[in-house]
C-alpha cells in the first residue's frame, strides 16, 4: 500500500468497534447463530407495524421527502414526542431533538456539552458506544464506576464522592436504563438519587432509554427530569427500525443556550433524520406503545431458553438482568480472555456472543436475544449450552 497523509490522533486512540472484530471472526463461520444481534449489534427480529408502513408508502413520491427537513424534526413527530413523553414518560419540561438514531444524539450531546479538557463518567459495564464517542472526541480522562457485583446497578456512593472530590468536577454522567450490556432496570429511588447526586455537582446527567418497554418480571422503566438531565429515546428497538435510523433527545426546556449549541452540532453532523425515516416514526407512533409491549412479549421465552442455556456456568454466573434485551453472565477465573471465549464458541460450536471487555468487565460475556425468533433461539441455546457444558469439562479443546 502507498503511503499517505497522518491521521487523526483522535481516531486512532479510539477502540476499534467490537462488532468490526466479531464480523471478522462470523464470515470464517458458517450457519452461525447470532446471539450477539446480528454480530453484535442491538437488534430485533420486528419490522415496523405494518400499518405505518402502509402509511408511508406515497410519501417517497412527495417533493419534501426529498428536501432538507428542520433541524429538530417535523414537527408532527415534535408533537406527538411531547405527547408520548408526557404521557408515558412522565417529562414534562422538556424539549425535542430528532435525530439520525439516539447514537447520533448521543453524539450530538458530547460535542455540545463537554470539552476535551474535560473528565466524564461510565458505569461498568457501560456501552461500548458512548466509550467510543468519548474517545473519538478528543476525550481521554473517562473515569469508570463499579457497579454492584450481583445486580451491576450503578454505585451512587462512589458516584457521590467522585464528584465531589475530582476537580474540576466531572462534566457529563452517561448511564443506560435498562441496562446495555447489562439488562439492569433501575430502580426510581436510586434513579432519582444518582440525579440529585448530579444536580447538586453541576454536572450533566445523560440517560439512554433505548430500551425503555424492554423490562421483564414486573420491573417498570422510570425517568428522571431536570435542568441537568438529558433523556435519549430511540425508535430502532421498540418499532424494529433499526436500519430507519430514528431516535431524539429530550433536553431542558428552559436550557434555550443548549438548544443553540445543539442546532450547531445537528446542522454539521446531520442537518436533519431522514425524512421519510420521520413519517414512518409519526406512523409507529398512531399504533401505539402496546404493540411495542406485545412484541417484547414474544422474548419473555427466549430469555428463559438462554438463561437455561447458561447453566453450564453455575447459578450465581448470570448478573443484572430484568430489562433490555441482553443477558450478562460472567465466566469462571480461569477464561479472563472473554475474546478468545468468544472466539471458540464461535468456530466449534457455531454460536455468536459478545465479549464483556469491549463493556469494560473482562471475564464476562454478553448475550442477546432480540434479533431470533423462538424456533431459531431453541437450536441457538442447545448449541451455547453444548458448548459451556464442553467448556467447563474440558477447556477449549480444538
Amino acid at each position: 500500500m502507498g503511503s499517505h497523509p497522518e491521521l487523526a490522533i483522535r481516531a486512532l486512540h479510539t477502540d476499534l468497534p467490537v462488532m468490526v472484530k466479531i464480523r471478522e471472526l462470523s464470515k470464517d463461520v458458517k450457519d452461525l447463530m447470532p446471539l450477539g444481534q446480528e454480530h453484535c449489534e442491538g437488534a430485533v427480529y420486528w419490522q415496523p407495524p405494518e400499518q405505518a408502513l402502509e402509511k408511508v408508502k406515497d410519501k417517497a413520491w412527495v417533493p419534501s421527502t426529498s428536501q432538507y427537513g428542520t433541524h429538530e424534526g417535523l414537527i408532527e413527530l415534535r408533537e406527538a414526542l411531547t405527547k408520548k413523553l408526557q404521557h408515558e414518560n412522565g417529562l414534562h419540561k422538556s424539549s425535542i431533538m430528532v435525530t439520525a438514531g439516539s447514537n447520533q444524539g448521543f453524539l450530538n450531546l458530547v460535542l455540545t456539552l463537554c470539552d476535551v479538557n474535560d473528565s466524564v463518567v461510565l458505569f461498568a459495564p457501560y456501552f461500548f458506544n458512548a466509550y467510543m464517542s468519548f474517545q473519538m472526541t478528543g476525550i481521554t480522562n473517562i473515569l469508570i464506576g463499579p457497579s454492584d457485583s450481583e445486580t451491576l446497578l450503578p454505585d451512587a456512593d462512589w458516584l457521590e464522592r467522585v464528584l465531589s472530590e475530582t476537580k474540576p468536577t466531572p462534566k457529563l454522567v452517561s448511564i443506560t436504563n435498562p441496562g446495555n450490556p447489562s439488562g439492569t432496570c433501575i430502580p426510581d429511588p436510586l434513579l432519582k438519587r444518582i440525579s440529585e447526586i448530579c444536580r447538586r455537582a453541576g454536572t450533566w446527567l445523560v440517560m439512554d432509554n433505548a430500551y425503555e418497554y424492554f423490562t421483564y418480571d414486573g420491573l417498570k422503566h422510570s425517568c428522571v427530569e431536570g435542568n441537568h438531565v438529558v433523556n435519549l429515546f430511540s425508535f430502532s428497538k421498540a418499532y424494529g427500525m433499526m436500519g430507519w435510523r430514528v431516535g431524539y433527545i429530550a433536553y431542558p426546556a428552559e436550557a434555550q443556550s443548549l438548544r443553540t449549541q445543539l442546532l450547531k452540532v445537528q446542522d454539521n453532523v446531520a442537518i436533519c433524520a431522514s425524512m421519510i425515516s420521520q413519517s414512518t416514526a409519526v406512523g409507529c407512533l398512531e399504533v401505539g406503545s402496546e404493540w411495542v409491549r406485545n412484541q417484547v412479549k414474544s422474548l419473555v421465552r427466549n430469555r428463559e431458553l438462554l438463561l437455561g442455556a447458561l447453566s453450564p456456568i453455575g447459578e450465581n454466573a448470570v448478573k443484572g438482568g430484568g430489562g433490555a434485551i441482553y443477558i450478562w453472565a460472567k465466566l469462571p477465573e480461569k477464561f479472563r480472555d472473554d475474546f478468545q471465549v468468544v472466539c471458540w464458541l464461535a468456530k466449534r460450536h457455531g454460536v455468536m456472543l459478545l465479549p464483556g471487555s469491549a463493556c469494560g468487565l473482562a471475564g464476562c460475556v454478553r448475550v442477546t436475544y432480540g434479533a431470533i425468533r423462538e424456533t431459531e433461539c431453541e437450536v441457538a441455546a442447545r448449541r451455547l449450552k453444548a458448548g459451556l457444558e464442553e467448556l467447563m469439562r474440558y477447556g477449549m479443546v480444538e
